[in-house]
């Protein structure tokens, strides 16, 4: 797979940082259409001390932060550089967990643009593991004021 974005520009991109930058690659981009991600599951994540002890499990709502750090990040690059700020989460409808997430999975998030207006943008996203998907949702998202 191509790697569009690595760690080091999301990190350019987006505010958030260790423990909470969830996503590892952005790796296909179609600018005002869609956005491709990936997470990297490990044991070593900190949440899985307590979530559940002997039996790990990623808790679906950091399954749905993902989602909305990718989404973050194609709002923010579907701005041209003068309306470019942080992008903020604003919102989840339809969210549904089909099957848990457990260290040693790559969670891929596929997002497609529902709708934009002005500084908001709608999107519909599902998280897969080798090709099932896990989760789907749809994510509100707006880009604020400069960075």
């Amino acid at each position: 797979m191509e790697q569009l974005y690595d760690i080091r520009k999301i990190l350019e991109l987006l505010p958030h940082r260790y423990p909470f930058i969830l996503i590892d690659r952005i790796i296909e981009m179609v600018p005002d259409k869609s956005i491709v991600g990936l997470k990297n599951v490990t044991i070593n994540e900190p949440f899985f001390q307590g979530h559940f002890p002997g039996a790990p499990v990623m808790p679906g709502v950091l399954i749905i932060e993902a989602m909305a750090q990718i989404g973050g990040v194609f709002a923010y690059s579907s701005r041209t550089e003068e309306e470019q700020g942080i992008p903020y989460f604003m919102g989840i409808d339809k969210a549904r967990f089909r099957s848990p997430v457990v260290p040693g999975d790559q969670l891929i998030f596929e997002l497609v643009l529902m709708k934009k207006r002005g500084d908001f943008f709608k999107m519909s996203g599902k998280a897969s593991v080798d090709g099932k998907v896990v989760t789907e949702a749809e994510i509100l998202a707006m880009v604020g004021g400069k960075s």
